[in-house]
């Protein structure tokens, strides 16, 4: 007799952190529901991170359609929503989405790719090797400087360590436990990755970034953080 365990799907968690996003909430969702993944099944995992403005309320509409939506009473951060997250999810990869229209859900099969032919146990998609509009310079500057300091500290090529675009095999954040609870989720998670001794895998993606009067919440000071994160995580575990 066949062993039936062995004709289950794979699945992919799509962990989509939420803060305050009202206007772009529902497109996002829509978008990741219709890309098609042949022979995958999706698991998307909304976590609302105490927004204020609206988002919670739509998203409790959209429960429904197999969405699970998971709520934070206040207000913790990026990581901290994303540990919340990944301990929700039960798929064989987890793939992070942000809730802006900045990353295009198309991108997917780009980014699994790689992963499903065994040459990669994480994707990150790189916003400066794929069509793009084009960001502002200072932004530019400072993830290219991240990027590099990631490079040398952690003997490693990644050309967009803050690409908001990452997935991992469920096996590669075995033993990783996640203390950041802000933006300085992507260096922790990064040097964690770099040091379990995992080479990350870089594709191509489409970006459209936005900017402050937009909604963007990136500002200087994450940069700073970005900065001490990578520097701690090379000399403690």
């Amino acid at each position: 007799m066949r062993d039936l365990s062995q004709l289950r799907l794979p699945r992919l968690s799509i962990i989509i952190p939420v803060y305050n996003e009202r206007d772009t909430i529902e497109e996002i969702l829509d978008q990741v529901r219709r890309v098609e993944l042949p022979d995958m099944e999706k698991e998307i995992i909304v976590v609302d991170d105490g927004s204020t403005d609206g988002t919670r309320e739509i998203l409790k509409r959209q429960e429904k359609d197999g969405l699970q939506v998971l709520y934070h009473p206040r207000n913790r951060g990026k990581g901290a929503a994303l540990r919340t997250g990944f301990a929700a999810a039960s798929g064989d990869y987890l793939l992070i989405q942000d809730a802006d229209l900045e990353y295009d859900p198309e991108d997917y099969r780009r980014l699994l790719h790689p992963l499903l032919k065994g040459k990669a146990q994480v994707v990150y998609g790189s916003r400066f090797t794929g069509e793009r509009r084009n960001m502002l310079f200072w932004h530019m500057v400072g993830n290219r400087f991240l990027s590099l300091l990631t490079n040398i500290l952690y003997n490693t090529t990644v050309s967009d360590m803050e690409t908001g675009y990452k997935l991992f095999s469920r096996e590669s954040l075995e033993g990783i436990e996640i203390r950041s609870d802000r933006f300085d989720f992507e260096p922790e998670i990064t040097a964690k990755i770099c040091k379990k001794g995992i080479r990350i895998y870089e594709v191509p993606i489409s970006y459209a970034g936005r900017e402050i009067r937009e909604g963007k919440k990136i500002r200087w000071w994450h940069g700073i953080t970005a900065i001490w994160t990578l520097l701690k995580y090379r000399f403690v575990d």
